[in-house]
């Protein structure tokens, strides 16, 4: 049995003990404490659907909205059945069987696979890792509600006639302006566009969660698997999704402002479109496969009745799959007439990740071997995954291979692959996930019948549906046809599909009454039904996860820490109390998990969701041309942003508070071990990765033309003026660093001059850079270069405009005393944005200015 530790070993280094006094607000762990934590963490009592940001609540709207989107995409796939079950049907045309297949596609990749899992580790990963909440819930709801707001627009779109037709890829130039002139692709940049900001907050939020608000104890070796899988996801979507982010912006670039970026006859080039679309969308695969990969292997220690065999080897798996993922983009364009040997190395690439796929696999397998299985519906769904990824995989091997991938490459072969992969990869674990962990939310289990029903009619319904597809792809039927002929001897395997679809969607069905069915007659879980190991079953979970935060020393603290449930709930864990009033939070160092501050974390409120309700309808009315309407709520959405940063950072006492176990802790720390500061690096970690994006297309489009550069009759840029706009940025940044070692000293007015001073070297550098562009004749219609420099340049100026902004930010806040020398968070977090900015922008400036020099 491993003991607690006494406080003085609890006691982090950084916080030798309570200051000479009584600590601020000192804790109790008695029946008052206890109601103060309840009132604290109480849920709100009007319109509490719209302004709770608990993580407990936006998890279960993220899941049941993602379940809705699937529901829908569907309907939308059994609709498809219908016209494909036999040659020459008519009953879908073949306009409205396009906008079925693109929004099918649509709503499956983005609108339900990224965000269902995702809106699984919001819900599940705090009490996982022994946490009240995630440190940024605002952000959470945020991003919630700009995924439900956004997503159902875009589905509405269906309705009135307006819903994509490209393909759920939309491959120029067919969705260009010439061939789609209408607002149906820009439909689909604005939801695929609410998707990116949903998904980038929740990168946000889970990456900074896991590694700043883990119990004391539980290090990197110790915490849930799933935690891993999830780290890694989100490090793949805050690198992988910058690239989809750049290819909708030039997108809608040349759609709405007529830039060139995809119109081979300016300069362009289609391919564009695909190299940024699958940099993103072949590791989306394992974005949505890895936290399924995550669930199952949470869940097999609980029927195995065994620890997990290989949770190291796991772990560097799920690394080795998010580091080999962004090697398979050209996976999806074999047939683009790309060099040999280029396909050669992505061919190697594209196998070489089935070894790390491979051991996941066998691990599994090994638990099961190890232990004594007890099989119940969620294994039953495990057991169904292995078979069907399995063949996903091994097909995924077949179409790694150039010459076989030219024989089948568009047909059904590469649907019945890919759907193997998908929904034998997510489906499957996400079905498991809900019969298994759907009593820590409702506190009733689902039915072990209809749970059986459900399985086997999805899996014999999927299987019999989706073999024959290999057939009908094999025999060179191509995929993203509304009808056929019927002298191909498909007949036959089309009508199989369509029925066995029937019978796939009729065991969803089952699955939905279960879950309705149980929420009034269901049978009462109890604590920990299963027997299960992690922390998430230590007891029903009420708003606030824990009664204390107990010091983690196992990867399994249910099955090996004697007494914890006691220790928990008698409140002789970590913040037994809420002496404040207030929601508060444990956080903790990333790698020691030594506490290091308590976390005041934001309660209620109307801000995340009135700023993305006013953002959708800003969007929106800009996407169908109505420009009054969006430019007010435009300006509504701008000021509700501008409240919502302007609340942050808020005073608190500096004397530290009782923690509890002896521990006394600053409830505001202003550098690196804050949160907010930790927030700032990993949304720069994407706002890099889009940079970088941009800079591709400008090196990918001089391919296009590489003879002559510039090619569109601008001059030749010299060296002069962008490095006096560099030199330029490089001031106002050292102005900002000055400010920052300034307000250190309490010198109030040298700091604001500093940043006063900053700001006007930064706009200054902006417009420089205007007039030089202008200068040289550059522009960005006439050519697809003209378009990359502008795009390029054009977003490193905002960049600069947006770290000026932050300087006289900061100088209004320095001016009302909401910036000293210890309350100085704003102020950092600002300087973190300029020291990406100002070396980014001096190599943007290079690249434009050196690079024609180079290959001229």
């Amino acid at each position: 049995m491993t003991t607690t530790p006494d406080a003085a070993a609890a006691r982090p280094r950084s916080s030798p003990g309570p200051a000479p006094g009584a600590p601020l607000y000192p804790q109790s762990c008695g029946d008052d404490g206890l109601e103060r934590l309840q009132a604290a963490w109480a849920k709100p009592r009007r319109f509490w659907f719209f302004t709770e940001v608990i993580n407990n609540h936006i998890g279960a709207l993220y899941v049941a909205t993602g379940f809705l989107f699937f529901f829908g995409a569907g309907v939308l796939a059994l609709l498809m059945r219908i016209q494909l079950a036999y040659p020459g049907m008519t009953f879908l045309d073949a306009a409205t069987y396009n906008q079925f297949f693109t929004m099918h596609g649509v709503v499956m990749m983005f609108l339900f696979a990224v965000p269902i899992v995702e809106a699984v580790a919001v819900l599940l990963l705090p009490s996982m890792i022994g946490a009240r909440d995630m440190p940024f819930p605002r952000l959470s709801a945020l991003g919630y509600w700009c995924y439900a707001i956004g997503g159902a627009l875009t589905f509405a779109s269906l309705f009135f006639n307006i819903a994509p037709d490209g393909g759920w890829f939309m491959y120029p130039p067919l969705t260009g302006p010439q061939y789609s002139p209408g607002v149906n692709t820009d439909v689909w940049i604005l939801g695929l566009g609410f998707v990116e900001i949903a998904a980038i907050a929740a990168a946000v939020e889970l990456s900074v969660g896991i590694l700043k608000t883990r119990a004391p104890g539980m290090t990197l070796g110790r915490m849930p698997i799933f935690a891993w899988y999830i780290l890694v996801t989100a490090g793949m979507i805050m690198i992988g999704m910058p690239a989809m982010i750049a290819a909708d912006t030039l997108l809608e670039l040349e759609r709405g402002f007529g830039m060139p970026f995809y119109d081979a006859t300016r300069g362009g080039d289609p391919l564009l479109w695909q190299h940024l679309f699958w940099l993103f969308g072949h590791p989306e695969v394992y974005i949505i496969f890895l936290p399924a990969a995550g669930m199952v292997s949470m869940m097999l220690p609980t029927f195995a009745r065994a620890k997990l065999v290989g949770y190291t080897w796991l772990a560097l798996a799920a690394i080795a799959v998010g580091f080999l993922s962004f090697g398979l983009w050209v996976h999806h364009m074999y047939a683009t007439g790309l060099p040999l040997l280029s396909l050669a190395f992505f061919s190697a690439a594209s196998s070489a990740i089935a070894i790390p796929m491979g051991i996941q696999v066998f691990a599994w397998i090994a638990t099961l071997w190890d232990g004594k299985p007890v099989l119940r519906v969620p294994l039953l769904f495990i057991l169904g995954f292995l078979l069907i990824f399995t063949i996903g995989g091994l097909t995924g091997v077949m179409v790694a291979a150039v010459p076989y991938d030219w024989q089948v490459h568009d047909t059904y072969f590469v649907v019945a692959h890919f759907h193997y992969v998908l929904i034998g990869g997510m489906v499957f674990p996400l079905f498991a996930a809900l019969y298994y962990w759907t009593p820590t939310v409702t506190g009733r289990m689902l039915s072990e019948r209809l749970g059986r029903w459900a399985f086997w009619l999805m899996f014999i319904g999927f299987n019999a549906a989706f073999l024959p597809m290999f057939v009908t792809g094999l025999r060179g039927m191509p995929r993203r046809i509304y009808t056929y002929s019927g002298d191909l001897g498909l007949s036959w395997l089309n009508l199989i599909t369509s029925v066995f679809g029937f019978v796939f969607a009729a065991g969803v069905l089952v699955a939905l009454i279960d879950f309705v069915w149980h929420l009034r007659w269901g049978r009462e879980a109890g604590i920990n039904p299963w027997g299960a190991p992690s922390l998430e079953w230590l007891a029903p979970i009420p708003p606030y996860n824990f009664r204390s935060i107990v010091p983690i020393h196992s990867r399994y603290p249910i099955w090996e820490q004697k007494g914890l449930k006691e220790e928990e709930s008698a409140g002789r864990g970590f913040l037994p109390d809420a002496p404040a009033g207030e929601r508060e939070a444990l956080i903790t160092a990333p790698i020691t998990t030594e506490p290091v501050q308590i976390l005041r974390v934001p309660g209620p409120g109307w801000t995340a969701f009135g700023a993305a309700l006013t953002t959708a309808i800003a969007l929106a009315a800009a996407t169908l041309k109505s420009a009054t309407v969006g430019l007010v709520f435009g300006v509504v959405a701008a000021a509700t942003f501008l409240y919502w940063l302007w609340s942050m950072d808020r005073a608190l006492p500096r004397a530290r508070a009782d923690a509890g176990r002896g521990v006394a802790l600053p409830l505001y720390t202003n550098g690196s071990e804050s949160v907010g500061w930790w927030g700032m690096i990993v949304l720069l970690i994407s706002d890099a990765a889009v940079i970088a994006s941009f800079a591709f297309a400008y090196l990918f489009l001089w391919t296009a033309r590489p003879a002559i550069w510039p090619p569109d009759g601008s001059q030749m840029p010299g060296f002069l003026t962008p490095g006096l706009i560099a030199g330029a940025v490089a001031a106002a940044w050292v102005l900002f660093e000055a400010a920052d070692r300034l307000n250190q000293r309490d010198r109030r007015l040298a700091t604001g001059l500093c940043l006063i001073a900053s700001a006007a070297l930064a706009m200054g550098a902006v417009a420089m850079g205007w007039a030089w562009l202008q200068g040289l004749g550059i522009d960005s219609t006439r050519h697809a270069y003209g378009a990359a420099v502008w795009t390029l340049l054009g977003t490193m100026g905002l960049h600069v405009l947006s770290g000026a902004g932050m300087a006289l930010w900061s100088v209004a806040r320095l001016s009302l005393g909401m910036i000293d020398s210890w309350r100085c968070l704003t102020l950092r977090i600002c300087l973190v944005w300029w020291r990406l900015t100002a070396p980014v922008t001096g190599l943007a400036l290079f690249l434009v200015a050196g690079f024609p020099h180079v290959v001229s």
